[in-house]
């Protein structure tokens, strides 16, 4: 028994999140169906992470295990072949029994994207946020790094799955600019249901002059999930790395 690991990428646009669902459409019940045509793998591949709904991955790994003799270097070749264009297989390596895509991974990278010109552009059309309004990425900048460190992120998540802890540690939340698109990326030991998205929307609520970069911690403190800002659509939010201590899949 051979055990696999892949790394793909998918535009979220048409699916209902990562997690295979019994009436819609999923990456994860697509990619099922795709590894049985190709490997006879009957098992659902475990997936880095739960995306939602409609959000993008450019790095995202998953694992199965396989009796199949196909070569490494065909996997992504083959499934490919019988995937939809939307999501792309890139490469795979072996990798030890234990390995596990979920609780094997360190450290997780999300990129959330905004468009910020007057009229929107068509070709980032469910692939940013666009967001007409002045922005001051200073006082963005010192709200995002109030974030940073260890916190309980009670008042940045929605209800969902239950969870032990709902304390992380936020390593970098960096905010840049290039034209009209500005990127956040946040990078974290974990992240609870729709945490990125709501940090996203906290600080376009400090952006809207609804509270100002000191009071993030206050908001934090108080684990009051109403005191926080509105969560961002998914669209503009991209998985774009996960850290297992070692490269997985060289060049």
């Amino acid at each position: 028994m051979r055990h696999i690991a892949l790394l793909l990428s998918f535009d979220g646009t048409q699916y209902h999140g990562w997690q295979i669902q019994s009436n819609a459409t999923t990456v994860q019940g697509t990619l099922c169906d795709a590894l049985v045509q190709v490997a006879g793998v009957t098992a659902p591949p475990v997936g880095c992470g739960r995306t939602d709904a409609g959000v993008h991955a450019e790095y995202y790994v998953a694992d199965f295990f396989t009796e199949s003799k196909i070569p490494l270097d065909r996997f992504p070749v083959a499934l490919n072949t019988v995937l939809p264009h939307d999501i792309v297989v890139h490469k795979a390596c072996e990798v030890s029994d234990d390995f596990h895509a979920v609780h094997s991974c360190i450290r997780k990278e999300y990129t959330y994207r905004m468009y910020t010109a007057k009229t929107p552009n068509p070709f980032l059309h469910n692939r940013a946020l666009f967001y007409p309004y002045p922005l001051d990425l200073e006082s963005l900048c010192h709200a995002a790094q109030n974030m940073v460190g260890t916190h309980d992120f009670a008042a940045m998540r929605s209800l969902g799955t239950p969870v032990k802890s709902t304390v992380r540690t936020v390593y970098e939340f960096d905010i840049t600019q290039n034209g009209n698109e500005i990127a956040f990326r946040i990078a974290a030991n974990g992240f609870l249901y729709n945490m990125a998205r709501t940090m996203v929307g906290t600080l376009l609520a400090v952006a809207q002059k609804k509270f100002s970069p000191d009071e993030i911690p206050s908001i934090l403190e108080s684990g009051d999930r109403s005191r926080a800002g509105a969560t961002a659509p998914a669209c503009g939010l991209y998985m774009t790395h996960s850290d297992y201590g070692k490269e997985l899949f060289h060049a």
